[in-house]
């Protein structure tokens, strides 16, 4: 029946709700949209055609599944906020001739765009490029593509952009590519893959938020640029929302909170991204390993310990030098008595030491599988314009485990990885959370170990899993580690930001080049697999995220200190410090503030401190033998006896509450 309506120059066009709708041959997105509805229409901004993105004018030329893409989603936002790098980009050329473009992609928030100018931008710039971007957007200008051959763009860039960056990709990254697509808008053309929207006037309102320094083509021996950081909008509500969010972001900024409730520091003098945990910080940090190490030993985990540096030829043997030796610091050299040379790697990775556990002793099938777990600090040189306190630090902690397991193990041992990380977020209060599973390019084998039949074996394995547990999972192809792929977990913060933190992955690649092995039940040997399993990610980035995500307000089982005691007057002292001896006995974290001043103030000094209870002692209290209980954000909780209030949050601590 498809065949005849093809014939007859129909096409059956398969919409996200399932209904099928037929349409000439050549009738675009927008076409679709429009007989959908005008609203849709309006909104449009591209198109998905059998799950590819592509512009709102591309023909249709055959039978396919097709959806529409808005503002609403997040491939229209990356759609938007990619073309608004563009219409920036044609902005700035506008303003300051002799710019040069090197890579303007769109970002989780909004895009940037790296600049090569002699102009040095400043915030006046910035706000002089927002209204010429409007003043394009205004003019409500085409975007249009234009495929060519490789060749032809090569002589177009040197000949009519003059831009050595564009034929530098031409030359190096696209040389196997034939033909390549280019994108008009205006006087402006930049190279790229696309979609983009339709016209420039679908942007509405804009904000240029910051401008940093970059290297072309993230190579600090190459020429420094600008790299300018914006967001765009198809309406000024948009933008004011967003403007709000921002403001509430830099109040719960972990940084800013980190230092005023004496979580963390940074110095300069220890070194960059090498944060250090303060008294409050350690105390939060020990409660949630407190937590997970609890979670592991009642699923049999084992803790190991393994040093923080290691032999570079282990780490050759992984792989992971020299895979990933662009973000490690460089290899210590070391000579012994004989004047013989070894080299050693700040420990980049703990999996290769689990690995030498695990082959240490002779396994049987029956000691399978096997779960080591450490909580290892790692370390990576970023470049130093990526820091950002906790999230993006050099030296880390990973709650890394590795499960040992047979193949027919495999997807159980997986679900349980999931169940605990799952467990993790829920007790921590990250309700809304998007699991990706991170699929190899099978057009980029390079960047791979193991063989094609490994990888659609291990890619079936995490599937199944993921089926298992009932998660609603979205795919990321490209997005695997280079030895297995990955179920990774993002969550959503309370500004609706997203953190791609805990991580379950598959590997069949490692036990080959550890030569692990178990004793079948025929008495022959067998590879195991590896799990690798982190529900916290880094404790760093992890804490930094909760920090964020709950503003500094710790639930009472976390808080670093759960209770202050404020007595109203000096004779009422002894009686606090009674209470305070009680709690801490009763293993609540606890102070007292003795100081000559007014209730009133010890209270606003403690909410700023954000201490989740506050229990405030006067006479009646002391007579009667009992606290009054203040909570944090919430007032004043009544009176309770002290044995009542100590089994009160015990019970809240334990539960986790």
């Amino acid at each position: 029946m498809s065949n005849n309506l093809e014939s007859q120059g129909m096409l059956s066009i398969t919409l996200p709700d399932g209904t099928i709708k037929q349409f000439p041959k050549g009738s675009t997105g927008l076409d679709v949209a429009m007989a959908i509805g005008r609203r849709l229409a309006d909104a449009a901004l591209a198109v998905t055609i059998d799950s590819r993105p592509a512009d709102l004018s591309t023909p249709l030329d055959r039978d396919c599944a097709l959806s529409i893409l808005t503002f609403d989603s997040p491939e229209g936002r990356e759609v938007f906020w990619h073309s608004s790098s563009h219409i920036m980009a044609s902005a700035v050329e506008e303003l300051f001739a002799g710019s040069r473009f090197g890579a303007g992609p769109a970002v989780e928030q909004g895009f940037y765009y790296d600049i090569a100018s002699e102009h040095r931008f400043n915030e006046d710039d910035l706000r002089q490029i927002e209204q010429k971007m409007l003043e394009i957007a205004g003019r409500d200008t085409p975007i249009v593509r234009e495929e060519m051959t490789r060749e032809a763009a090569i002589e177009f860039f040197r000949t009519v952009r003059h831009d050595p960056y564009k034929v530098e990709i031409l030359e190096d990254t696209l040389k196997d590519t034939p033909n390549v697509s280019l994108y008009h808008e205006g006087g402006f053309t930049d190279l790229c893959t696309g979609p983009h929207i339709p016209s420039t006037g679908k942007l509405k309102a804009v904000r240029l938020l910051n401008i940093s320094s970059s290297f072309w083509r993230g190579d600090s021996s190459r020429e420094s640029m600008q790299r300018i950081y914006g967001i765009a909008f198809p309406s000024e509500k948009l933008l004011k929302e967003h403007l709000q969010r921002l403001e509430e972001a830099k109040k719960r900024d972990h940084r800013k909170l980190g230092q005023e409730l004496g979580l963390f520091m940074l110095s300069p003098e220890i070194g960059s991204g090498l944060p250090v945990w303060l008294p409050n910080g350690a105390i939060v940090r020990q409660e949630l390993e407190a937590f997970l190490r609890e979670e592991q030993r009642r699923r049999g985990y084992l803790p190991v310990y393994t040093p923080h540096i290691g032999n570079i030829e282990l780490y050759r043997r992984s792989g992971h030098y020299p895979y990933y030796s662009d973000s490690q610091f460089p290899p210590l050299t070391y000579h012994d008595e004989d004047g013989k040379a070894e080299q050693y790697l700040l420990k980049p990775m703990n999996c290769p030491h689990h690995h030498l556990i695990y082959s240490s002793e002779p396994r049987s099938y029956r000691d399978l599988p096997i779960r080591l777990t450490e909580f290892g600090t790692v370390y990576r040189h970023e470049q130093s314009g990526e820091l950002n306190g906790l999230v993006r630090a050099r030296g880390f902690t990973q709650d890394d485990s590795h499960i040992y397991c047979r193949p027919d193990q495999l997807v159980e041992e997986i679900c349980g990885a999931i169940e605990l990380t799952q467990h993790v977020f829920k007790t921590l209060g990250f309700d809304q959370v998007q699991t990706r599973l991170s699929m190899h390019d099978p057009e980029n084998l390079a960047k791979y170990g193991g063989t094609p039949e490994v990888w659609e074996q291990a890619e079936k394995d995490v599937r199944e899993a993921a089926e298992r547990m009932g998660i609603d999972y979205f795919i990321g192809v490209g997005e695997a580690s280079f030895y297995g792929p990955k179920i990774d977990f993002i969550v959503r913060d309370a500004l609706g930001r997203k953190w791609q933190l805990g991580t379950v992955q598959v590997d069949y690649v490692m036990p080959e080049r550890f030569e692990l092995a178990y004793v079948g039940s025929d008495g022959q040997k067998h590879r195991p697999v590896v799990i690798h399993r982190a529900p916290f990610g880094s404790m760093e980035r992890f804490i930094g995220v909760l920090i964020e995500h709950t503003a500094g307000n710790f639930p009472l089982w976390l808080a670093p200190t759960q209770v202050v005691v404020l007595p109203i007057a000096e004779d009422v002292h002894d009686y606090a410090r009674e209470v305070r001896d009680v709690l801490q006995k009763a293993g609540i974290r606890t102070k007292i503030d003795l100081r000559s001043e007014k209730i009133g103030k010890k209270i606003r000094e403690s909410e700023l401190s954000k201490i989740p209870c506050m229990l405030v002692i006067g006479q009646k209290e002391q007579e009667s033998g009992e606290v009054s209980l203040r909570r944090h954000r919430k007032g004043d909780e009544g009176r309770f006896s002290l044995s009542a209030l100590v089994e009160k949050l015990r019970l809240e601590i334990e539960r986790k509450a």
